[in-house]
């Protein structure tokens, strides 16, 4: 029979939960903080964006190398030298006197992170080995994450209103002391004891595959279809090619390619996905609105948006109670079409009076998509051998991460494109001013700034902006409407994982 989880388990699904919790956050914190950092430290355009995002290309290129070094040398051990490195850095962050050494440690953040987002996944997994039980710790897991990220701007506007922008850094550090202490009492150690050693090669051509696809997305997001970011995208596509076929010669490969063969994992990872490029893109493009359109600030988009993390935690928890009753990938696919509906009403957003549906529309969005994070997240860690729990956690970290990074860059041209269709500048409007009007609403009101009749660019700015969400709603929940009946359908004959993969490495140690 399989063992049921107790009181420690429990308490140590807490302890797991705060670093979550915390790294969430600390995705979401840094652009409140951005014009106090600048306005301090004075770094270049350059250096500003790569403070912004060398924490995110750290998390995305380590994610897989951690999650199989979890299994070798035991995931609590990696978790607790993550959180080690995490609260190290982040008081190197707080107290940066230079933009170079931000970076840096925005750049040792994104490492330790990487650590520990695989960690606490895998031993959730392997803490709660009844299904029933492991689902609802999953969904307490997911949704620390996912509200972490919506309550973030709000946080931050807080301890920014009252403290300096190096604040925002300093929650870490308790958070991973506490992690410290208590985690050697109430975690138990895993770890694949037949696992051979960590291919090196495949690390570096892991990191050589993954940085650059994560690049080539964000320049393609920022600046559309340019040479660097294309040539970047071949060369992180051509050297997977090179990673996959590696993992399939040596004898201990970083990433068994054979976890794609169980129907389960491969359709759950691919699910995933989907959601996050839809929900990443989009709500992109509504937290701007809010701000660009609406005219809020961002502390009153936030507030606006805590309703979202409720409903997030609510859809999140409810999915494993659900998936008693009925099949699970019935539960996802309602949820995902609930979800479609949510995004929907960002169609009938427009510039005057927009700000209600749209705070609606997520909140409907954010409900539907809960069950969706949980239960694909289940099955990627339940449908394969204990062993594998840290390398599939790891992708299944990556998935999403690459996911949200696709959204972005794809609704985000998308959005782009509708927007410079539309715009109608008047013919009175200085050439210069016109021209830096269609680089996007950011560029119509830096250029509006300079003129006396600043509603003559931002009228149809706004129009052209709103327009362009539309757009994307639309195209949007087509897709999420599309996978969740794919879903649905492939979901309905789950296999069990294939015996070689059931069968392989069968001793895993818990100490």
């Amino acid at each position: 029979m399989t063992p049921s989880a107790g009181r420690r388990e429990w308490v140590g699904l807490a302890v797991l939960a705060l670093p979550t919790l915390l790294l969430s956050l600390d995705m979401s914190v840094l652009h409140l903080a951005v014009p106090h950092l600048a306005a301090d430290l004075r770094p270049s355009n350059t250096e500003l964006l790569w403070i912004i995002d060398s924490y995110g290309f750290m998390i995305a290129g380590f994610l897989v190398t951690m999650g199989t070094l979890g299994d070798r040398i035991g995931r609590r051990k990696l978790l607790m030298f993550g959180g080690a490195g995490f609260g190290i850095a982040s008081i190197a962050a707080a107290f940066a006197p230079t933009p170079a050494m931000l970076i840096a440690a925005r750049a040792v953040l994104g490492i330790a992170g990487a650590t520990l987002m695989p960690s606490t996944l895998a031993l959730i997994s392997n803490m709660f080995q009844d299904a029933r039980q492991r689902g609802t710790a999953i969904a307490v897991w997911m949704s620390c994450f996912m509200g972490g990220m919506v309550i973030g701007p709000v946080v931050g506007g807080v301890l920014l209103e009252n403290f300096w922008w190096g604040s925002v850094f300093l929650m870490g550090v308790p958070v991973m002391v506490l992690l410290l202490a208590v985690a050697p009492a109430l975690l138990p150690e895993y770890r694949d004891e037949s696992a051979g050693r960590l291919d090196l090669i495949s690390v570096g051509l892991s990191l050589a595959t993954i940085l650059p696809i994560v690049f080539a997305l964000k320049e393609l997001a920022k600046h559309g279809p340019q040479v660097p970011s294309l040539a970047a995208l071949a060369v992180g596509l051509a050297l997977g090619v090179v990673f996959a076929r590696r993992q399939r010669r040596i004898a201990d490969p970083m990433l068994d390619l054979g976890l794609f063969r169980v129907r389960a994992f491969s359709a759950a990872l691919g699910i995933m996905l989907v959601g996050a490029i839809t929900m990443g893109g989009v709500f992109m493009l509504v937290s701007q609105y809010l701000q660009l359109v609406a005219g809020l600030t961002a502390l009153e988009a936030g507030v606006l948006l805590v309703p979202q993390a409720g409903a997030v935690v609510v859809g999140s928890l409810i999915a494993p109670r659900l998936a008693k009753r009925f099949r699970p990938e019935f539960v996802l696919g309602f949820g995902m079409l609930l979800a479609a509906g949510g995004i929907l009403l960002f169609t009938l957003a427009d510039v005057g009076n927009g700000t209600a549906v749209v705070a609606i529309g997520m909140v409907v969005a954010s409900f539907g998509m809960g069950p969706q994070g949980v239960l694909c997240t289940e099955m990627v860690v339940g449908s394969v051998p204990a062993q594998k729990a840290g390398a599939a956690s790891a992708m299944s970290e990556t998935s999403g991460e690459f996911g949200i990074a696709m959204g972005v860059a794809l609704f985000g041209s998308l959005a782009t494109a509708v927007y410079r269709n539309v715009l109608a500048i008047p013919p009175e409007v200085p050439s210069g001013v016109a021209v830096e009007a269609r680089d996007g609403m950011a560029g119509a009101m830096s250029a509006a700034g300079r003129l006396a009749d600043q509603a003559s660019v931002l009228a149809p700015a706004r129009e052209a902006f709103t327009s362009g969400l539309q757009a994307v709603s639309v195209v949007g929940a087509t897709f999420v409407v599309l996978f969740a009946v794919i879903g649905m359908v492939v979901l309905r004959k789950r296999s069990q994982p294939e015996p070689e993969l059931a069968a392989c490495a069968p001793e895993v140690t818990a100490a």
